[in-house]
């Protein structure tokens, strides 16, 4: 008991260890990364139990129930469909022997402990991180106002004069425009792919 309350106190209980890109492949969570979709793995961390994948499209999470069994859970988390918030690093008190990164995508929390030696290799994921949180909520902004002026032009159509002959053709063409338009829009501020952002800040 008094070894499990110091490890603790010391940050010595499941201490993860960035992997190396040469080692990826030899890790549980590459047997999920969807290679055929041009997915690629730009940041892992390992503990004991747990694999904690960061690729250009999702967070993969290979849940360990214990060092001890070989039961595993896989998580996947899209960029696309969950947003990356409450990013923090937490950096090594004088008797620390790790480091923490803490972020929440959509409503799931991670707070990973890491080597206290690997910190200025975690600082280039939390800069990613950072950065693809800043993206997603400034897309959001916009794609709400391109909706918000789309809703807009569309009232004041409706409201303006129309020749009841042409009103089925004037409510397609708005329909036609209003799908093609918000899907545009939809295609520039809803990013899926944030291989550019982990190939500007992770410095392998």
């Amino acid at each position: 008991m008094f070894k499990k309350l110091a490890a603790d106190a010391l940050g010595l209980s499941d201490i993860g260890t960035i992997i190396q890109p040469s080692d990826y492949d030899k890790t549980d969570a590459d047997d999920y990364v969807m290679h055929e979709d041009n997915e690629k793995i730009y940041f892992l961390i390992k503990t004991k139990a747990d694999e904690y994948c960061f690729t250009n499209l999702a967070v993969i999470h290979v849940d360990g129930a214990s060092a001890a069994s070989s039961k595993r859970t896989l998580n996947r988390y899209p960029y696309s469909q969950r947003k990356i918030s409450g990013v923090a690093l937490e950096t090594a008190g004088k008797i620390d022997m790790d480091v923490e990164i803490k972020f929440s995508i959509g409503s799931e929390t991670f707070d990973i402990d890491v080597r206290k030696d690997q910190i200025e290799q975690l600082k280039d994921l939390y800069k990613a991180l950072i950065r693809i949180s800043e993206i997603t909520f400034e897309n959001e902004i916009m794609l709400n106002m391109a909706t918000q002026s789309l809703d807009k032009a569309v009232a004041v159509l409706q409201n303006a004069r129309t020749d009841d002959n042409n009103l089925s053709d004037t409510y397609k063409g708005l329909t036609e425009f209003g799908f093609n338009w918000l899907s545009s829009a939809r295609e520039q501020y809803h990013e899926r792919d944030f291989g550019e952002v982990f190939e500007k800040y992770i410095n392998n």
